[in-house]
């Protein structure tokens, strides 16, 4: 089925981020993707955010609607070719959660969600409700600290945030991709409290024993490109790592 392209707002963002062993990664990932690696780790980063406005590409925003989302994600390579590869992704629309499962082969999953803003920060949480799904919660709040900045090429928060293509695979096996093109995020150091996050025992990984690096974003807007399927340049199996 071919996807339909979208834009959107993606608000109220937070990175947290947590080095992991680059074998563990590997263990979770199919072919043909590699860890992408920075400082010799691996990465996972949970992504709390709210989509704004989401419509196909074309019409106007105000037609559009507003979907907060939850996802797990790390960093791969693809034949040399850096992206992003979901393990899970939370939303509480049932359309867009069939709509991204058919169109994009994306592992998405139906939740509830709520996200509120105070004085505090930004409230976020999520209990997953998809059927035969593992369970996964998340309750954390997140604001911004200190001063705005943009990243620096080969700087860790570049690493992390600046990414244009997202990865996906079918059930029989079929690499697809699909690109996105958005400005340069506006970053700053985020304070997290987190009561709740059972996203990485939802997705086969133990927690993190290290403290996460964490980044708070207002947010860009966005454009998606329509999926393509991924032909591979190499017939010996998984890239190496980068």
């Amino acid at each position: 089925m071919t996807s339909v392209p979208l834009a959107f707002s993606w608000r109220r963002v937070l990175f947290a981020n947590w080095p992991v062993d680059p074998g563990l990664l590997d263990d979770h990932l199919p072919e043909p993707f590699a860890v992408h690696e920075y400082d010799g780790n691996g990465w996972l980063t949970v992504v709390p955010f709210v989509n704004v406005d989401t419509r196909p590409r074309g019409l106007p925003a105000r037609v559009g609607v507003d979907l907060p989302e939850l996802n797990l994600r790390t960093y791969v390579v693809c034949d040399g070719e850096p992206g992003v590869y979901f393990f899970s992704l939370d939303a509480p629309s049932i359309l867009a959660v069939l709509g991204a499962r058919l169109t994009h082969r994306l592992p998405y999953y139906r939740a509830q969600m709520s996200v509120e803003r105070s004085e505090g920060g930004i409230r976020f949480r999520s209990r997953r409700q998809h059927p035969g799904s593992p369970p996964a919660r998340y309750v954390a709040t997140y604001r911004p600290a200190g001063d705005p900045f943009t990243t620096d090429p080969y700087t860790l928060e570049r690493f992390l945030t600046e990414r244009r293509r997202l990865y996906t695979q079918s059930q029989n096996g079929r690499v697809r991709y699909t690109d996105v093109d958005h400005e340069q995020w506006t970053l700053y150091e985020a304070s997290v409290e987190t009561s709740e996050n059972t996203l990485f025992r939802a997705n086969g990984f133990a927690p993190p024993a290290d403290e996460p690096v964490c980044y708070y974003s207002p947010g860009v807007s966005v454009v998606t490109m329509r999926s393509k399927r991924w032909r591979s340049s190499q017939n010996d199996g998984r890239t190496s790592r980068s």
